[in-house]
């Protein structure tokens, strides 16, 4: 099978009942290969509980899902995907190296595969110069990462992370951000990431489903997302004229602005994105920022919508 032409994932009316609470409900949505879909919902929304069907941890209730094409409950999609629930599954007691060394054990990796695997996933999360110092010392976000790093052992083509920049500072976040793009962009890697966050969501993001209550209210792209939020990105930059018309030249709408050395782009990027397009220019960015609030202003406006019609029609819209 051409799996280009399939759905990494395809749910059909899964729901996930405990006792009288749908915690998925009639859930239908696709991620296509190459997406980073931003499941968005509040805690306590359903995004777990679809992450753990998705992986096989408890079976649905009623519905069914398929993998690469395939029934979601073939052994052989173990084997090309992984996940972070929750938090990162690791061995505090143990270092950076040592975790990777356990799980390269429990994937059949052997000699000279498992030392590169462990050396190349150091690099690539920055954890490569921590030494032998304990998890249990790690910082939120060098777990976080670590966590990330044991999720690609073995090379998985679908990776789901469950809120993964949670708890994390700005820069934790920027950091996890970068390397999610990295891998997705680098070793073609689609990802399936559940949050809250969705302004954080918008930086990575191509594809968002809106879960609430356990329903899917909403998906769309993110360009028309963008569309419908008006985002913008402001960035004062060392040379605005020929950043300007570097973004134009990309069809990428660009302004100048009254502050000095300001412009304006008439979306939100990823920040992979900016800066390939300016390095080749050689303009450097000095500081850069989104506007967020439309975007948070949408997502609640969704879940208003939806309760108001649930309240008028006196139940779950269907």
């Amino acid at each position: 099978m051409d799996y280009n032409n399939v759905p990494i994932l395809s749910t059909h009316n899964i729901t996930k009942r405990y006792g009288t609470i749908n915690a998925v409900d009639d859930v239908s949505l696709s991620v296509q290969k190459g997406d980073i879909y931003g499941l968005v919902g509040l805690n306590g929304s359903g995004k777990t509980t679809l992450i753990r069907l998705i992986t096989s941890l408890v079976k649905p209730t009623s519905g069914n899902l398929r993998l690469f094409g395939k029934d979601g409950n073939n052994p052989e999609n173990l084997t090309r995907i992984s996940s972070m629930i929750e938090k990162p599954a690791i061995y505090t007691n143990l270092s950076a190296t040592d975790n990777l060394e356990a799980q390269c054990s429990i994937v059949g990796l052997t000699g000279s595969a498992k030392t590169e695997t462990k050396q190349r996933l150091l690099r690539l999360v920055g954890l490569d110069e921590v030494g032998k110092k304990p998890a249990k010392d790690f910082s939120l976000g060098m777990k976080q990462r670590l966590g990330i790093a044991m999720a690609l052992v073995g090379d998985p083509e679908f990776m789901l992370l469950d809120e993964p920049t949670n708890g994390l500072d700005p820069a934790g976040i920027g950091q996890m951000r970068e390397l999610l793009l990295k891998v997705n962009k680098e070793q073609g890697i689609t990802i399936l990431i559940c949050s809250h966050i969705l302004v954080e969501l918008a930086k990575m993001a191509t594809r968002y489903g809106f879960i609430h209550r356990g329903k899917l209210i909403h998906e769309t792209s993110a360009d028309d997302l963008h569309k419908a939020c008006n985002a913008r990105t402001r960035l004062e930059v060392s040379n605005p004229d020929i950043a300007i018309k570097a973004f134009n030249d990309k069809g990428i709408e660009a302004t100048a602005t009254k502050l000095y050395n300001t412009i304006e782009i008439a979306d939100t990027l990823p920040v992979s994105q900016i800066y390939a397009i300016l390095s080749p220019k050689k303009v450097e960015i000095v500081r850069m920022q989104s506007s967020g609030g439309d975007l948070e202003s949408y997502f609640t406006n969704l879940i208003y919508k939806y309760d108001a019609a649930c309240s008028h029609s006196g139940g779950h819209i269907r």
